[in-house]
C-alpha cells in the first residue's frame, strides 16, 4: 500500500536524508522516500504491517528532527 503524507518542520535536507535511511529499515516498510523540497515522505508499506509500523515512521521523525511531524 502506498501512501503519501506530509511533514511539518522538517528543516534539513540532511536529516531528511538519514530520515529516510532508517525508515527504510523498519520492518513492513517496501520502499520510503523523504523529500525535503516538498515537505512530503511517501511510504509503501504493507497492509497488514501499517498499524505497527507508523509509529515506528514518528519515532524515527522525532529522533532525528524532534519537532517534526507526519500530517494525516
Amino acid at each position: 500500500m502506498k501512501k503519501i503524507f506530509k511533514v511539518v518542520n522538517l528543516d534539513c535536507p540532511d536529516c531528511a536524508a538519514k530520515m529516510e535511511r532508517n525508515i527504510r529499515k523498519i520492518k513492513g516498510v517496501n520502499e520510503a522516500s523523504v523529500n525535503f523540497m516538498g515537505q512530503k515522505i511517501t511510504l509503501d508499506v504493507s497492509e497488514t504491517e501499517y498499524d505497527k509500523v507508523m509509529p515506528e515512521v514518528e519515532r524515527v521523525l522525532s529522533r532525528v528532527e524532534p519537532s517534526c511531524k507526519l500530517v494525516y
